[in-house]
């Protein structure tokens, strides 16, 4: 009776003993999801650069307020600042990383009109002037974002690009310069009025552009939209680019490649080139998609791919693509002007002889195009594709492509040799009016025209192609 007492004992206490442990795991693990789903569940940083004595009024410096907000924001793990609706004078922002720069509706961050309030210490040696309105090195995770407006007020009366007797070229800001940056977002802002450049990112990686509106077209000389240096893996969307230089321009003056670049569904305008591969074209361009956009009123050209510095340019595919009131549609060309560049950019001017290493360009398919040149300048028209002398284009296709030219030329143009100028800077009208009225092709090889259809609306005395040193040229 007493061992079976005894074993009942010992049965309940394991009992208990069992409940006991299911019943603390059971509160441990109630405890963890409280937790956890107080972490999922909390509300995000969001500061607002107010509380931080930024005014807003248009007439008060708030660049230190505004960089306090920032500040703290990153010493609290990054969350968004917030700029409320005003309108904001300040000098350099410096943005970090996990920080989201939101502005308003009706918020408007104006550059101040003061050179001393864009300092340069510690920045990177880039190409261009180092100052600029928002900068960031270094740094992950940075979005602008918000139906605000960050205009530079880059007037020329203030910020002139010569000042009569005097040598050095004045500083100019532009508006943003992002230096190895990763995980790069804007979304819905306008950039407007820079002083020199709009958007400059250098060496950075995973960026992606949607519904930006970047004008700058009617402002200071050098206004370019977007400027893409050793960047990639970068997408720029349903955006307006309209510029008084390059719209959206391609650089290489360090030591990658901009590589993995698409531009889709946008509205894009130039003074000079609507999209742009170089000039600047050290390492090269790879992986290049232009699709589904709209170029107009590019009296200096629309498309313009260039390597003149050694660089490769390869893979590269327009598509898709409508352009009017432009002046040439394409211009590809092979050069060896050998600028040098050595770290992230020295500046050194190009040498007196071109260097032996010369870049090279293939692979470039062109389709589905519709494109009316209206431009009056003889010499901004007609697609151009010229390698230099043993060193050719290569495998260039164009396929369903329509354009229309207004004519103009005469006997005489038929007659002209075009130079070579092998290391001159690259722009289609240097090389004055073409002998052809369609398409100009020399030192290049494998090109094919599939279904190209090139229209002449008044009279001109020249033939619609020319060749010149070309090796495989099919016409379809």
């Amino acid at each position: 009776m007493l061992q079976l007492f005894k074993k009942q004992s010992t049965l309940v206490l394991s009992q208990l003993l069992s409940l006991s442990i299911v019943f603390i795991l059971s509160s441990c693990k109630q405890t963890a999801n409280k937790e956890s789903t107080s972490s999922f569940f909390a509300e995000p940083l969001i500061l607002n650069v107010k509380d931080y004595g930024a005014k807003g009024d248009s007439l008060t410096k708030d660049t230190k307020a505004i960089q306090e907000t920032i500040n703290a924001c990153h010493k609290e793990g990054g969350g968004t600042v917030r700029i409320p609706r005003g309108s904001y004078i300040i000098g350099t922002l410096y943005l970090k990383s996990n920080i989201t720069l939101s502005l308003e509706n009706g918020a408007y961050l104006y550059g101040s009109h003061d050179i001393k309030d864009y300092p340069i210490e510690g920045h990177a040696d880039i190409e261009g002037f180092d100052q600029a309105l928002l900068y960031a090195q270094d740094a992950t995770n940075i979005s602008i974002e918000g139906l605000g407006t960050i205009d530079g007020r880059g007037y020329p009366h203030i910020f002139p690009q010569k000042i009569k007797g005097q040598k050095e070229r004045p500083h100019r800001p532009q508006l943003l310069i992002f230096v190895n940056c990763q995980h790069l977002r804007f979304s819905s802002t306008t950039f407007t009025n820079p002083a020199f450049w709009g958007l400059h990112l250098i060496n950075c990686t995973g960026l992606h552009f949607d519904a930006v509106t970047i004008d700058s077209k009617e402002n200071n000389p050098n206004n370019d939209g977007i400027d893409l240096d050793g960047c990639q893996d970068v997408v720029i969307e349903n955006s307006k680019i309209h510029a008084g230089d390059d719209a959206v321009c391609l650089k290489s003056t360090t030591n990658r490649p901009c590589k993995n670049i698409l531009v889709k569904n946008c509205d894009i305008s130039s003074h000079t080139a609507g999209f742009k591969c170089g000039t600047s074209s050290k390492t090269g361009f790879q992986n290049i998609k232009v699709i589904d956009s709209w170029f107009h009123d590019c009296p200096m050209g629309a498309v313009k791919l260039q390597a003149v510095d050694g660089g490769k340019l390869e893979n590269v595919e327009l598509s898709r693509l409508v352009m009017d009131k432009v002046g040439g549609p394409f211009f590809i060309r092979l050069g060896n002007r050998g600028k040098q560049y050595q770290g992230l950019y020295t500046g050194n001017e190009p040498p007196s002889i071109a260097p032996e290493q010369v870049g090279s360009i293939k692979n470039i398919q062109i389709k589905d195009i519709v494109a009316h040149v209206s431009h009056t300048s003889l010499d901004r028209m007609g697609i151009m594709i010229t390698g230099i002398p043993d060193h050719y284009i290569e495998d260039i296709t164009l396929e369903n492509i329509h354009i229309t030219y207004p004519g103009g030329g005469t006997s005489e143009h038929t007659q002209r040799a075009i130079a070579e100028d092998i290391a001159r800077y690259p722009e289609q009208f240097f090389f004055g009016v073409l002998p052809s009225w369609g398409a100009y092709i020399r030192h290049a090889k494998n090109i094919t025209f599939n279904n190209v259809n090139l229209l002449v609306q008044g009279e001109d005395q020249r033939k619609k192609i020319v060749t010149d040193d070309v090796h495989n040229f099919q016409e379809n």
